[in-house]
């Protein structure tokens, strides 16, 4: 096994990485957690391109193919009227600087809520385009498939946050429930699906309208969660019980559980969508489920799984660690590890972009 340490593969680990399907590198966007900074690597050598820093307890992050932009998002939060006015950024009057930072409430936000910054860049140069004032902590990010909306999970203060993307602002607060902690789109991006942990269900939001439009019963303590490519099938991780559940959307119900065991956290499905992996933080596992039967296979991933993303050019795996700061690169067929990558903090929701 290959540890990188700085921002240059070994020949060996390259030659490894490289599968034939990888027409052209995809890149793995790694938030560093309480380091503050975005690790930008290349996702078919392992290889660090940049490093782009200055983003406070960045925790969720969030892309889409061909979108201009990235979305960061910042577990810190203040006193609204403690907040800092952002730096005006380049190519914006001051007066429209000002007025978009005016402390009147947008539209729907909570008024007594604390605020944290969230943080749009360019998705190329990583340059901050707009720093958005958000209600409450953001824990994780999802980006419309379009890319015209980003949606932020705010655990502290009960809902989403919608943002438009085209005018770079905030433009409503949803509630959604106790602790929501996850969110994502449906494939046409008209709903997006987020867990709430303290009440075991999952809503649906109208993206446009911004409202719930239903709540699915979905285990304990619903955290990560992910969608089948045709938008049929939700799998939520039951993070606490070590159970997976398949929530057939047009009927609104628990279709299937998975029981993998032990506190389990990340979830995603493989290049094909046939198979589901979960990072078992609390038994030191990765396990992939097969999801036309339903095994399992398991293999140990020590310390502490945690995020974890798939990446299609290359069909391979970036697996984060809670403990450690490190991501393991691990093969989907088979489940090697392959190398890993040095992190500051920890890494968190990560992003795979071609």
């Amino acid at each position: 096994m290959t540890t990188i340490r700085t921002g240059l593969a070994t020949a060996a680990l390259v030659a490894l990485l490289l599968t034939p399907a990888a027409a052209s590198a995809a890149t793995v966007y790694i938030p560093e957690g309480s380091a503050g900074e975005i690790l930008v690597v290349d996702a078919d050598t392992g290889a660090v391109k940049a490093r782009w820093t200055g983003f406070e307890a960045v925790h969720g992050l969030a892309g889409a193919p061909g979108a201009k932009y990235l979305v960061a998002g910042s577990y810190t939060e203040v006193a609204k009227d403690e907040a800092e006015v952002p730096e005006k950024p380049e190519g914006i009057t001051q007066d429209e600087h000002e007025a978009h930072h005016a402390r009147k409430p947008a539209p729907a936000m909570p008024m007594d809520a604390p605020v944290s910054i969230l943080t749009v860049l360019d998705a190329q140069s990583g340059e901050v385009v707009r720093r958005i004032e958000v209600p409450g902590a953001v824990h994780h990010v999802a980006m419309s498939p379009d890319g015209r909306h980003a949606v932020t999970s705010h655990p502290t203060t009960g809902g989403i946050g919608i943002v438009d993307l085209d005018t770079l602002s905030f433009r409503i607060f949803v509630p959604t429930g106790p602790n929501p902690n996850y969110a994502v789109f449906a494939p046409d991006g008209r709903s997006v699906f987020v867990t709430n942990a303290d009440n075991g269900t999952v809503s649906e939001v109208d993206i446009e309208k911004g409202f719930v439009k239903r709540n699915i019963l979905s285990g304990e303590a619903p955290e990560h969660v992910v969608i089948s490519r045709d938008g049929e099938h939700l799998y939520v991780a039951d993070a606490y019980a070590g159970d997976v559940h398949e929530i057939a959307l047009p009927a609104g119900r628990i279709a299937r559980t998975f029981p993998v065991g032990g506190e389990i956290h990340g979830l995603d499905l493989s290049d094909d969508g046939e198979t589901l992996f979960v990072s078992g933080k609390g038994e030191d596992k990765l396990v992939a489920v097969a999801l036309d039967t339903g095994t399992q296979k398991t293999t140990t991933l020590a310390p502490s799984p945690y995020h974890l993303a798939t990446v299609t050019s290359t069909g391979a795996l970036f697996v984060s660690s809670r403990e450690e700061p490190k991501v393991w690169i691990v093969g989907q067929s088979g489940m090697a590890v392959r190398g890993e990558i040095a992190v500051s903090g920890e890494g968190h929701q990560m992003v795979v972009l071609p």
